[in-house]
């Protein structure tokens, strides 16, 4: 075990906001963080370091963009088949009904929005929820089935 020797330094408050907010992020100490800003700064990081930790962090975020690109098209599709099918089951209402199919609709709405309200809160997105399914299905199924249809 090393040991460590305790120094007190004085920051810009500015300056301490930004070293506690990344240590929240990162889950670390705060100590950790300023131990690590110093030994970077005395050892001259070079090019070659930084450029390597900037090309992996570009990587990741590439990464990032891909899953969320997937998942934007396939909100875009569920979207779009919903609509339709919604379009093609839903007759048209007579004039007399629409007060009432409004006022019910206003209230259905309302209990949508509490329940997107209460998913979100908890972070079980629905695309997870998705992917879950899918893999669930994927392993329940064998090879063989599906090939006649």
């Amino acid at each position: 075990m090393t040991t460590r020797t305790r120094m007190n330094v004085y920051f810009d408050p500015e300056l301490l906001r930004q070293v506690e907010a990344l240590a929240l992020r990162r889950k670390v100490s705060k100590s950790a963080i300023v131990e690590a800003a110093v030994a970077s700064f005395l050892s001259g990081d070079s090019a070659e370091r930084l450029e390597a930790a900037l090309s992996r962090r570009m990587d990741r975020l590439g990464r990032q963009v891909d899953t969320l690109d997937e998942d934007l098209a396939i909100l875009g599709e569920t979207v779009s088949l919903f609509i339709r099918f919604w379009l093609t089951i839903t007759p048209p209402l007579p004039e007399s009904a629409q007060a009432s199919a409004k006022a019910k609709g206003a209230e259905r709405f309302e209990g949508f929005l509490q329940t997107l309200g209460r998913k979100l809160a908890t972070g079980d997105r629905f695309l997870k929820e998705l992917s879950r399914d899918v893999e669930s299905q994927a392993a329940d199924s064998s090879p063989s089935e599906g090939l006649g249809d």
